[in-house]
């Protein structure tokens, strides 16, 4: 209730760090706010390219299956790249002004939210013209959709505090995030494996969103009470420890922009 309280207080600023962020991101580019679907959609084409002749015959709707990953991943990457850098970035206004530091990572994560939106109705459109049919279950798309949004101003938290302190983070973050990427069966399957293995992989929060937008959308199927329960909990633990750290470092942040 606090936290709402003060975001309203800062409800004029919130809004226009909002907009600053996303003319920012598109400013003196031709194509402008085209970018934040053609960037996905060229990796898509990229991929598929590479990808299809080992992967495609074996997967159905590969396409729809490698836009998922492509989609979530894209999303977590970008969310997550502009909020380590928000408070760095915006060290001037706060240096000078007391206001809540949280804003500028949650205007960042609004901005990216919306690029993932606009992306998101262009991959509605693409299983259209890949004849997936359109049920009821696509309205459990907001359950992930909230909790990776969540879960990205979570770890933004987290980097954004640690990137204040040790600047070494953001290259650390970069090959962990092309890791990552590898590791969340983006443009493969895990149905190969054996057992123990695929449960390793649940252990990845960026594959329980793709697995979860993949069992909706191509196999029209629900994922398990279970499933729910363990992304709540990974966005749960995530969110309380960057919210912890903020909280414990908030007035030692001055000191060391």
């Amino acid at each position: 209730m606090k936290t709402m309280h003060k975001l309203r207080s800062y409800q004029f600023l919130f809004e226009e760090l909002v907009k600053r962020d996303f003319k920012k991101k598109y400013k003196r580019t031709v194509l402008g706010v085209a970018w934040s679907v053609l960037s996905p959609l060229l990796m898509l084409l990229v991929m598929k390219l590479v990808f299809t002749h080992f992967f495609g015959k074996s997967i159905p709707h590969y396409t729809i299956y490698l836009f998922c990953g492509n989609l979530i991943f894209s999303y977590f990457g970008e969310a997550t790249k502009e909020g380590m850098n928000s408070l760095m970035g915006n060290a001037k206004i706060f240096t000078k002004a007391n206001v809540p530091k949280y804003l500028f990572l949650l205007s960042k994560n609004v901005q990216t939210f919306l690029n993932f939106l606009i992306t998101l109705v262009v991959f509605f459109i693409f299983c259209a013209f890949d004849h997936i049919v359109f049920t009821w279950r696509f309205l459990l798309l907001l359950y992930p959709a909230c909790l990776l949004l969540l879960f990205n101003i979570g770890v933004g938290l987290v980097l954004s505090a640690l990137f204040v302190f040790f600047r070494d983070i953001q290259y650390l973050w970069s090959v962990f995030t092309r890791l990552l990427m590898y590791m969340s069966a983006i443009f493969y399957s895990i149905e190969t494996y054996p057992e123990h293995v695929q449960n390793l992989f649940l252990l990845n929060p960026i594959y329980l969103f793709i697995r979860y937008f993949r069992k909706i959308v191509i196999e029209a199927a629900i994922p398990s009470a279970w499933f729910h329960l363990l992304m709540l909990a990974d966005v749960a633990v995530v969110a309380g420890l960057g919210c912890w750290m903020y909280k414990k470092y908030n007035t030692r942040f001055l000191y060391y922009v």
